[in-house]
């Protein structure tokens, strides 16, 4: 790829971060949101954070090759759920997460 073809390239994605990111909030400035739209728009770190979570947890061709390793990061998102919902801390089911997984990954290979 040519210099002239990556400035381009990156010129035209820089472009549209910033018309897709500066837009709306120029637009939406000073305007009172309906709260159906502010619930929806509460939920978007849940669900970032959920699709990321998802993305580690199923991966099919683990599960295909070793099913025993396959279920260790699902048997380590139970301590992660039960500590969430007592503590509502992401610190802490993230430090639970970490540490059931290391301690399965111990044990079972």
């Amino acid at each position: 790829m040519s210099t002239q073809d990556f400035l381009l390239l990156y010129g035209t994605v820089l472009v549209t971060m910033l018309v897709c990111r500066c837009v709306p909030m120029f637009v939406l400035k000073g305007r009172d949101l309906s709260p159906k739209v502010k619930e929806a728009i509460g939920l978007i770190p849940a669900a970032a954070f959920a699709a990321l979570v998802a993305n580690d947890l199923f991966q099919p061709s683990v599960l295909a090759t070793d099913v025993v390793a396959g279920m260790i990061p699902f048997v380590a998102a139970i301590p992660v759920i039960v500590v969430a919902k007592k503590t509502d801390s992401l610190i802490w089911s993230a430090l639970v997460g970490m540490a059931a997984y290391a301690v399965l990954m111990f044990f079972c290979r």
